[in-house]
């Protein structure tokens, strides 16, 4: 169950990679090579944390593969794509909750601490949105207080399937419910504006933004 979650998070996240390509006007070339780091990063980083060198994307054929099949499914397709209300956030919200629960679910197996198996989940998750964003020449959504919660659904789908497997549940049906739960805070921050905490700037820090 955890390699399908795997590859179908490295399939939305990466139609999300290809759809800001054709956003930013990319070639066919840029298409694929954001569609694939935005899929395989995260993961590839997952497996590189917890010591399973090389990574499994690095050892599987399917796991390259995917990211070009959503390549030809953006390409060919691209008004189904946009047809969805914001394809971009959802794929992501997706793939956020996929990477969260199939990162916390391998940590977990690997010999690192509970904390650090959330750790690893969380970052498996934000990693490919990243850098996503950044090749194609945005802010980060984890950085930008106007993309609502992102890291915080992924660490709490994370630690869900963290906490189930401390307490010694089902993987598969804690696997899902962690997908879920991740989505569905994405998608009600998205929804209804739900942000984390913004610290309020002093008078002294504005003056020093405003200096040349």
């Amino acid at each position: 169950m955890t390699d399908a979650l795997d590859l179908l998070g490295i399939f939305v996240f990466a139609v999300s990679g290809c759809v800001v390509a054709v956003r930013r006007g990319f070639d066919i070339v840029g298409l694929v090579a954001l569609g694939t780091v935005t899929g395989l990063a995260g993961g590839i980083t997952r497996d590189l944390l917890i010591g399973e060198i090389p990574p499994v994307a690095l050892r599987e054929w399917e796991w390259l593969i995917v990211p070009v099949v959503a390549a030809v499914v953006v390409a060919l397709m691209p008004r189904l794509v946009e047809r969805l209300h914001h394809p971009v956030l959802v794929f992501d919200a997706a793939g956020l909750g996929l990477f969260a629960a199939v990162g916390a679910s391998r940590a977990v197996d690997a010999p690192v601490s509970v904390p650090a198996a959330v750790l690893v989940g969380a970052i498996s998750a934000i990693g490919g949105g990243l850098l996503r964003d950044v090749l194609a020449g945005e802010v980060p959504q984890i950085f930008s207080a106007d993309s609502r919660l992102y890291a915080i659904p992924a660490t709490i789908g994370a630690s869900i399937v963290v906490l189930g497997d401390e307490a010694g549940l089902a993987v598969t049906p804690v696997e899902v419910v962690a997908v879920i739960v991740t989505f569905v805070l994405r998608m009600g921050a998205l929804r209804f504006g739900w942000h984390a905490p913004i610290p309020r700037r002093t008078v002294e820090a504005d003056h020093l933004r405003s200096d040349p």
